[in-house]
């Protein structure tokens, strides 16, 4: 009998009086599809389907559960509705109540009866650096908190961050014309939830009041759906330049970038015993506050934030006097720069383990090139590393761009799909140590096409999935987390998640037409996944654009500013819709010159006319063919069948829009560079034909993105509600492309130029 008619048999549900809440969580959803009356726990197990965990009051599960680290999940119903629904990790059973409505083999059905063990992929999987529910993207409109935790818990995660600004712009002091201090609006802080004796009155009451109150109301909403809360924090934190006037000899590194900031910005000198107060305070103040938080992942050297005298701070190796005499060689400082950091993590894991003795201390090691072998030495007991590669070395990533081997440093991305056989050695050797590291995935399109929404490509996330589960990695990461998933509705990127951590043997196309078949019917699914394919085909195709192919793209509002010859040629005032919003200063470079950003270059002409040409012939001509198919048969099928392809039509229709600007952005560079290195008339006169014809096909994109914007039901980006910001646009998007296209074709014949000296421009 299948499991939903075994369901509809059940008679009671029951669960235990003090149980975790997801049992609640569960039996309430379970009642609510039966139509029972809401159960209530009760002392002794009852009759009908009892639901509990596997160290919960009531001894559930089977007779010997399995061994090892993996969490499973236990599920016996017989044809009368009696039996047991057991998971050993909380987050777990929710999955396993919504897994067995639609994914049970035939085999599994026929066993259900005397119990079906299933293990989990990963121990670990949660998202990082989740971008609406917790960072940068967390004004985006139409989002449901508790509709996206509930999937989060449905495809088998198992924690959750929850430290969330309440305001969608940090409280930071700043000066004009600088820009450091927006980036305190993601990662926040220890000290933007809580304060120590040390820092009491640095910040309103009231502001750490209503963060604290956000990341509480987080870690409540995940505890019912069985997600374990944790943190994500840029740390050691900066404190205000007020504070150093009072307290001078605590002032620690200087952490700020050299050209996004126009204010010197330190941190405390960590080392100190009253900054080791404070921050053993902060910890446990919030631990108090939430006592089951089970996690802190610490980014650094970045956004505001820095271990004293590493070598990878900007402004290069600094810090207070307590940690390094002068004239030490440079080994010496990077070991002791290490040691002392290490000091501060295992600080951190101390005093959160009094409240929980399970709590562990994450670092992203890319930052630590120089001091990576003494900080790896000092991992265990509670500290461990998150990379998205065991062989990082530095921002150095030993793989490369699946279609392009000359791009490399890929790992991450979604086009890091393998794990070479090196890795698990590594692995090996961590658990040895007695840590497990923590490895990311790119699960959808944060950090790879922002801010587009619901853009699949199932197979390749599926290998990446795979490859880790076969490397015998435990923890993962989805870096980005899933974004706005209720406005996603046909996306298979989270079905296929959940399939790799909850069956991790069964066949990807099983999963991908079960899913193409729930949505669009049996007649359409072979169609809907063969258009998967086709759009992965392209995506997998686009080439990695410096920082344009990840969070550049938004952060330089490369879809609303004009792409003319001269970027300056436009009158100041009339540039600032868009300036005012660049992550940039007065002099920063990217004002000018899309091909660099600050001191880095981006794309040189040759670079940019290689990629422009990489799109032109591999991934345009792509997308061109998967939107005439999806638009031919967006109009063929009944409902619901319709929807779902005319959903994946715009999708397409943006991932379009949103390839072509990427294009025009390297074609830009390549013309308008190449225009300005050469001295012979005929060589400038086919640059600007170049970048005419360019400018022609951005006019054409930029209307066409504007059809889309202002004629299409579907979501097909994130936008905020409450404004935009450098990290997400606004309501006013269409508004924006308007004046784009108008000042385009204002300015568009002016003559290539770059001004080679706005560095040295003082506003």
């Amino acid at each position: 009998m299948p499991f939903p008619q075994r369901l509809a048999a059940v008679p009671t549900l029951s669960f235990a009086v003090n149980d975790h809440p997801v049992v609640r969580t569960t039996a309430a959803m379970l009642a609510e599809q039966l139509r029972l009356p809401s159960p209530q726990p009760t002392p002794e197990p009852g009759a009908g389907l009892r639901l509990g965990l596997a160290a919960g009051p009531w001894r559930l599960g089977p007779d010997t559960p399995p061994a090892g680290a993996q969490p499973w999940m236990w599920a016996r119903v017989d044809e009368a509705g009696q039996g047991e629904l057991v998971a050993s990790e909380p987050a777990l059973l929710f999955a396993l109540a919504q897994w067995l409505q639609d994914g049970l083999t035939e085999a599994q059905e026929s066993a259900l009866a005397t119990g079906v063990l299933l293990e989990a992929a990963f121990a670990w999987n949660r998202p990082l650096f989740d971008s609406v529910l917790t960072q940068v993207a967390r004004t985006t409109r139409r989002f449901d908190p508790e509709a996206y935790v509930r999937r989060l818990a449905e495809c088998g995660f198992t924690h959750l961050e929850v430290n969330a600004l309440a305001a969608h712009v940090p409280l930071e002091a700043n000066v004009p014309n600088e820009y450091y201090s927006q980036f305190y609006t993601y990662c926040a802080g220890l000290g933007h939830f809580v304060d120590s004796t040390l820092t009491r009155g640095l910040y309103p009451a009231e502001y750490l009041a209503a963060n604290l109150n956000r990341l509480r109301g987080l870690a409540d909403l995940g505890r019912r759906y069985g997600l374990r809360p944790g943190l994500l924090c840029f740390e050691p934190r900066t404190l205000p330049e007020q504070f150093f006037q009072r307290y001078p000899t605590l002032r620690g590194a200087r952490v700020d970038h050299p050209f996004r900031s126009h204010l010197p910005r330190y941190t405390l000198a960590q080392d100190h015993p009253v900054s080791r107060d404070h921050y053993c305070q902060l910890m446990q103040n919030l631990m108090r506050e939430v006592p089951d938080l089970a996690y802190l992942s610490v980014w650094t050297n970045d956004s505001g934030a820095g271990f004293e005298h590493t070598a990878s701070l900007y402004v290069g190796r600094n810090g207070g006097p307590y940690l390094i005499r002068e004239w030490r060689s440079h080994e010496k400082i990077a070991e002791a720069a290490g040691q002392s950091a290490l000091r501060w993590l295992r600080l951190m894991r101390e005093s959160a383990a009094a409240f929980n003795p399970d709590f562990e201390v994450l670092l992203r090691i890319e930052p630590f090139k120089v001091e990576h072998d003494v900080i790896m030495a000092g991992m265990g007991d509670g500290l461990s590393v998150e990379a998205p590669s065991l062989l990082v070395r530095g921002y150095e990533l030993p793989y490369s761009h699946p279609k392009y081997e000359d791009q490399t440093s890929i790992a991450g991305t979604i086009f890091h799909d393998e794990m070479d056989a090196s890795e698990q050695e590594k692995l090996e050797a961590h658990r040895a140590q007695g840590f497990e590291p923590k490895l990311t995935y790119s699960a959808s399109s944060s950090f790879n096409m922002e801010p587009l929404l619901g853009i699949p490509f199932p197979r390749m996330l599926h290998r990446k999935l795979t490859a880790l589960h076969e490397t015998g990695v435990r923890g993962v990461s989805a870096f980005g987390g899933l974004l706005n998933t209720e406005l996603t509705p046909y996306w298979p990127n989270p079905e296929v998640i959940r399939a790799a951590q909850l069956t991790p043997d069964r066949p990807l196309d099983d999963v991908l037409h079960q899913a193409a078949t729930r949505w669009a019917g049996a007649a359409n699914a072979e169609e809907l996944v063969a258009l998967w394919d086709a759009v992965e085909q392209a995506v997998s195709f686009l080439p990695v654009v410096p920082l344009y192919s990840n969070f550049g793209f938004v952060w330089l509002r490369t879809w609303v500013r004009p792409l003319i010859p001269n970027l300056e040629a436009i009158p100041k005032e009339d540039r600032l819709y868009y300036e005012r919003f660049l992550v940039s200063t007065p002099n920063n470079p990217s004002i000018n010159d899309l091909g660099r950003d600050v001191l880095f270059e981006l794309i040189n002409q040759e670079t940019g006319q290689r990629m422009a040409d990489q799109f032109d012939a591999n991934v345009l001509p792509r997308l061109a063919d998967v939107l005439e198919r999806a638009g031919t048969v967006a109009e063929e099928p009944s409902e619901p069948a319709r929807s779902v392809f005319a959903d994946l039509r715009d999708r397409m229709r943006a991932l379009q829009c949103w390839a072509t600007t990427q294009r025009n952005t390297c074609a830009w560079v390549a013309g308008v560079h190449g225009f300005l290195a050469s001295d012979e008339a005929t060589a400038q006169e086919g640059y600007r034909r170049y970048l005419q014809e360019m400018i022609d096909l951005d006019l054409e994109n930029t209307r066409s993105l504007l059809d889309l914007w202002e004629n299409s039901p579907v979501e097909f980006m994130l936008v905020s509600d409450v404004g935009e910001t450098s990290f997400i646009y606004g309501e006013n998007f269409g508004a924006l492309l308007r004046r784009k296209i108008a000042l385009t074709e204002q300015y568009r014949d002016c003559d290539p130029f770059i001004d080679r000296e706005i560095l040295w421009r003082l506003s």
